[in-house]
C-alpha cells in the first residue's frame, strides 16, 4: 500500500489542468460495446478507475489502442457478455456495461455486485426499473443475470430517483432499442451529456440533452465515432478548495464556466473564497477559460437572512455534486462562521470527519448526514487514513493547510480518481513526496 507524506503550510503557485470527467469516462468506455466499429476518445484520464475499466473490456475481447489521453476500442470480436467478476467488483462504473450488453448481446451476468467508494448502501434498484421496462428480465437463478428476450422495445419511463449511471445505462439501452424511449427524472450531470454526445455521433438521435427529460430514438445499428471529454468539475472544485485554504495564486486552466455556476454559489457566495474567471479568445478552445483562485483569501461563512446559521446541502445536477460535499467540508474549516454540511444521498460519506477532528477541527457529527463545522481551526499533521477518493482528497486538502506533517495511508483510493495528484501538487510548490 502507497501513502502520502505531506507537509502543510506551504504556498501553492501556478498553474494547473484537470483531466477528463472520470464519471464521464466510465459509460463512454462502456458505449465502445454498442457497436462493432472503433470508438475514439479524447482527454481519457489515466486513473485507477479507468485503468480496472480498459481490463475488463480488454478480457471480453475489446481491442484497446491508446496513446497518451486519446484511446481507440473496437468491440467486434466481443467474446461474451460475462465480465470478469473480481475486476467487475472493484468499481462502481461497470455497471453501465448492463445497458450495451442487453442491447447488443441480449443478456448481462456476473458472479458479484460492482464495487466503488464505500460511503453507504448505493442501490441498483433504478437500473433494473429501467432496463426490465425496456424488455430485460433478472433471471432467478443465484447469479445477477439480465436477459432479452429478443430486441428491447422504447417505452416512456419515469426513473424512481434521478440516477446518473441508471440514466446512462438507460441511455445506451434505448440507443438500440426498437421506437422510442422516454426517460423522465433522468440525470443531466455533464457526463450524463458527454455520454448523450457520443451515441448523437453514433447515430442516435437525442432530444433534451442538458434536461431531466431525455428522449431516445432507438436504431437498428449504431456506427464508429469520435468524440472529447469534458474536464472533470469534481476535479475543478477540488482545486478550488485547494486554493483557498492554502496560500499562493491558484490557476486552473481549461475549465467549463457552465460547469461551476453552483460551484461559485457555494464557495464565493457561502464560505468567502475569492475567485475569478478569465477569458482568452486566442487560445484553443479548450483552454479559453481559466479559472484564478486568488492569493489573498479571507474565508467567511455568510450567515442566511436574519443572522441563521446556513446550510451546504448536496442534490442532483444542477444542485452542488455530492462528490465537493467533503472538500466544502474542509473548507469551511478554515472559514470564519458556523455552517451545517447536510449530505443528504449517502449515510457513509461524512463518517470521515473523526480524521479531521483529530487533526484540530471544530466539527459535530449530529447524525450520519449532518454536521455543524465552526471555523477557522488550526490543523496539525496527524496520521490518517484514506477511506474512499473523496474523503481522501479531502484530507489531502486538510494536510495541505495543516501545520506539521500528515501521513495519509492507502492512497490508491485516491488515484482511483485523481491522476497523479502527488506529481500536480509538487510542481505547484506542495511538499508531498508518496511512499510504498
Amino acid at each position: 500500500m502507497a501513502s502520502f507524506i505531506i507537509e502543510g503550510r506551504h504556498p501553492l503557485r501556478g498553474a494547473i489542468r484537470p483531466v477528463g470527467n472520470k464519471n464521464a469516462a466510465l459509460p463512454m468506455l462502456a458505449a465502445c460495446l454498442l457497436t462493432d466499429e472503433p470508438i475514439t476518445l479524447h482527454n481519457v484520464p489515466s486513473i485507477g478507475d479507468v485503468k480496472t475499466m480498459l481490463r475488463i473490456l480488454g478480457e471480453m475481447g475489446v481491442d484497446i489502442r491508446q496513446s497518451g489521453s486519446t484511446v481507440t476500442l473496437c468491440a467486434r470480436n466481443v467474446r461474451t457478455a460475462s465480465p470478469d467478476p473480481m475486476l467487475f467488483s472493484q468499481i462502481r462504473g461497470s455497471l453501465t456495461l448492463m445497458g450495451p450488453l442487453l442491447a447488443r448481446f441480449g443478456r448481462f451476468e456476473v458472479k458479484t455486485s460492482a464495487g466503488g467508494d464505500d460511503i453507504g448502501r448505493r442501490r441498483i434498484d433504478t437500473h433494473l426499473q429501467v432496463l426490465g421496462a425496456l424488455g430485460a428480465k433478472l433471471a432467478q437463478n443465484g447469479k445477477f443475470e439480465l436477459r432479452a428476450d429478443g430486441r428491447l422495445r422504447g417505452k416512456d419511463i419515469l426513473l424512481d430517483e434521478a440516477s446518473v449511471t441508471a440514466t446512462e445505462n438507460g441511455l445506451m439501452a434505448a440507443a438500440l432499442a426498437q421506437g422510442v424511449t422516454v426517460l423522465r427524472n433522468a440525470a443531466s450531470e455533464p457526463h450524463v451529456q458527454d455520454l448523450c454526445h457520443l451515441l448523437t455521433h453514433m447515430g442516435c438521435r437525442i432530444e433534451g440533452v442538458g434536461s431531466n427529460v431525455l428522449t431516445i430514438h432507438g436504431c437498428d445499428r449504431l456506427h464508429g465515432a469520435e468524440a472529447h471529454i469534458s474536464p472533470d468539475f469534481v476535479e475543478v472544485g477540488s482545486y478550488i478548495g485547494m486554493g483557498a485554504i492554502t496560500p499562493g495564486e491558484l490557476r486552473i486552466v481549461g475549465v467549463v464556466p457552465d460547469h461551476l455556476r453552483m460551484m461559485e454559489m457555494v464557495f464565493v457566495d457561502r464560505l468567502g473564497v475569492r475567485m475569478h474567471l478569465e477569458e482568452d479568445l486566442s487560445a484553443p478552445a479548450n483552454e479559453r477559460y481559466t479559472l484564478v483562485i486568488e492569493e489573498e483569501q479571507e474565508l467567511r461563512v455568510r450567515p442566511d437572512f436574519g443572522g441563521a446559521v446556513p446550510k451546504i446541502d448536496d442534490a442532483p445536477w444542477p444542485a452542488f455534486p455530492p462528490d465537493l460535499m467533503s472538500i466544502a467540508l474542509v473548507t469551511a474549516t478554515q472559514a470564519q462562521g458556523t455552517v451545517i454540511i447536510h449530505e443528504k444521498m449517502y449515510e457513509s460519506r461524512l463518517f470521515f470527519v473523526d480524521k479531521l477532528i483529530a487533526m484540530g477541527a471544530q466539527i459535530i457529527l449530529c447524525d450520519p448526514h449532518r454536521a455543524v463545522v465552526v471555523g477557522p481551526s488550526r490543523l496539525t499533521g496527524q496520521q490518517v487514513t484514506s477511506p474512499d477518493i473523496r474523503a481522501g482528497m479531502a484530507l489531502v486538502l486538510a494536510a495541505l493547510a495543516a501545520e506539521g506533517v500528515t501521513t495519509i495511508g492507502n492512497v490508491q483510493q485516491i488515484d482511483r480518481g485523481y491522476q497523479e495528484i502527488d506529481v500536480k501538487l509538487r510542481a505547484l510548490g506542495a511538499h508531498i513526496e508518496r511512499v510504498e
